[in-house]
């Protein structure tokens, strides 16, 4: 199959990572209210800037259905989101808080939330397909925005550009395609938040980055 034939957002059906699909179909059988299905990309395709996370949590983008809400790491990214102007109204970890992103999108690398939070190499390749196909989607697309160093390589990789040209660190920028800027942060997990690998300055910092990129 070609990059072309994939659509920007995985089926809700989707079993192209087995592993994955048999621990959703886990998850329906103990949680049948909770999503528990690949989550859509949550804002607008005519947005300037996409955040790229790793995958949903099992108890937050998995429950909710929306990229980042209901867990520790969206209570860092949505904050972040909002202190840079890219999102309007109060985020309160529901899908229906009534928050919208403004010039901004949310995807994640993989779209199925994997056990343990960790995805097999294998399925992060698997699943790029997609994301491919969601960045080609934006007309106006200046700014990506990696979360954590599985998204900015699967990102690179993608893309056909070397790893070792463009390694993964806290504040990173790299042109990928010309008017095309990719910054990576460390994720926004409780982990690294709780042991201050990743400080609110820091992440702020980045986002103040891709505004100002966005902007220019």
């Amino acid at each position: 199959m070609t990059i072309e034939t994939f659509p920007p957002e995985a089926p809700l059906n989707c079993k192209r990572c087995p592993r994955l699909a048999s621990f959703l179909e886990e998850q329906r059988a103990l949680k049948p209210d909770w999503f528990n299905a690949p989550v859509p990309s949550f804002g607008d395709t005519d947005s300037r800037l996409l955040v790229i996370g790793l995958a949903p949590g099992l108890s937050g983008a998995n429950r909710t259905g929306r990229p980042f809400t209901g867990d520790g790491a969206g209570d860092f990214l949505y904050p972040a989101l909002e202190s840079a102007g890219f999102s309007r109204g109060s985020y309160d970890k529901r899908p229906d808080d009534g928050l919208t992103l403004v010039d901004a999108m949310i995807t994640n690398a993989v779209r199925c939330v994997p056990p343990q939070n960790k995805p097999t190499g294998a399925e992060i390749n698997t699943c790029r397909p997609y994301l491919l196909s969601r960045i080609e989607s934006f007309p106006n697309l200046k700014v990506m925005l990696a979360l954590g160093k599985i998204a900015h390589d699967s990102t690179i990789r993608g893309l056909g550009l070397r790893l070792k040209d463009h390694k993964f660190g806290h504040a990173t920028e790299y042109e990928v395609r010309p008017g095309l800027t990719l910054l990576s942060s460390y994720h926004c997990s409780r982990y690294n938040v709780n042991t201050r690998r990743l400080t609110w300055e820091m992440f702020e910092g980045v986002f103040k980055r891709a505004r100002e990129i966005c902007d220019a």
